[in-house]
């Protein structure tokens, strides 16, 4: 349960307030020049404490090589390394050591494992997710040589949607704004929707959308590790996250077929004979790229933990209230968008990894 991928593979470990967190990153390979600037940038995009509309919790997240770099370049063996924590407030959570919070992973934890950490969720903390958005800074680093590329954007906050396509955006403007969407005007309206809801002490969900570009036709495999359900497992298991679709995907239901299908036509590209047309399959087909842009949305639900008084259960299952403390965002979407970066592109490397040992 705490490794993901076939050739390329991560192993996490650590907890939201234990002393670190941390990862074992395998099968990239030897002689790749990493640019620890850039992985401290895309940390820097996922770390807490990082603009007024995230949790106020403070953590530097500096990634600390233990092995498989050797004078800044990959060795090709395992590449370990460690995130300290230095900003925990355990004492934030003392209240909640007995008491199963609301949509929460404590039940299902306690039901499972018989014992839990209540300290910031222990294991099921999103604070894992640094891990991942380390190792994914490093395969972008591998697949940018190979002309690949990964972004993603907040495409929907509340009930406030950019209604325009990705292909119509400037998606170099991402990160020009604290939720992270490249439209100026909505995002001020995402950012006042998320104010609003942090000073009732609620909270609010919505979208991320994923771009991978320059992905040739051939990646992904025709059963069960097609390309969209690698992708829809690798979205799916980031904390919150509650829906995943692809190209058109449920946009396209109430459409007919022959607005659907996307029509080939013949390219200049000698690498890949034929494009389409229009791009409703999101350059995907039979499970398998097909050299047109991969575009997808993953759903986020309103963060779980309310600043106000809930009534739960607890250990022997009496019922309680309780007032919930500590540092919390009131949306995870801004801080998610680098997260969905990272395991998109992980899922990316591991399959095209996988197709070069077949060729």
């Amino acid at each position: 349960m705490n490794t993901f991928g076939n050739k390329v593979t991560l192993t996490t470990f650590g907890e939201s307030h234990g002393p670190a967190l941390g990862g074992v990153l395998d099968g990239i390979p030897a002689g790749v020049a990493l640019d620890m600037e850039q992985i401290q940038r895309q940390m820097a995009r996922r770390r807490p404490g990082q603009s007024a509309i995230t949790t106020a919790r403070k953590e530097a997240d500096m990634v600390e090589l233990l092995s498989g770099v050797f004078e800044g370049r990959t060795t090709g063996t395992p590449i370990g390394f460690i995130i300290r924590n230095s900003d925990q407030h355990s004492a934030d959570y003392d209240n909640l050591r007995h008491v199963f919070r609301p949509s929460h992973a404590d039940y299902t934890y306690f039901m499972k494992y018989g014992v839990r950490d209540h300290r910031g969720g222990g294991r099921s903390s999103a604070r894992e997710t640094a891990v991942r958005v380390a190792a994914g800074a490093i395969a972008m680093q591998v697949l940018a040589k190979m002309g690949i590329s990964v972004c993603s954007y907040t495409s929907q906050v509340g009930d406030i949607c950019l209604d325009r396509p990705y292909h119509a955006l400037d998606l170099a403007a991402v990160d020009s704004n604290a939720v992270r969407c490249p439209d100026a005007d909505t995002a001020r309206r995402m950012i006042a929707l998320i104010e609003q809801v942090k000073r009732e002490g609620d909270t609010v969900g919505g979208v991320v959308t994923g771009v991978i570009r320059g992905l040739r036709p051939g990646v992904g495999e025709p059963m069960f590790d097609k390309l969209q359900a690698r992708l829809a497992y690798a979205m799916l298991s980031i904390n919150a996250a509650k829906g995943f679709d692809y190209g058109m995907g449920f946009d396209g239901v109430g459409r007919r077929g022959s607005q659907m299908n996307d029509a080939f036509v013949r390219s200049s590209d000698p690498g890949r004979p034929l494009r389409t047309a229009t791009n409703h399959s999101g350059g995907i087909q039979g499970g398998i790229s097909n050299g047109e842009d991969v575009y997808f949305r993953v759903a986020f639900k309103p963060v779980a933990t309310l600043l106000r008084p809930v009534s739960t259960f607890d250990d022997e299952f009496e019922a309680v209230t309780v007032q919930p403390r500590g540092r919390h965002d009131a949306c995870v979407l801004p801080r998610a968008v680098p997260v969905v970066d990272a395991m998109a592109a992980l899922v990316t490397l591991d399959l095209v990894e996988s197709v070069s040992d077949k060729v």
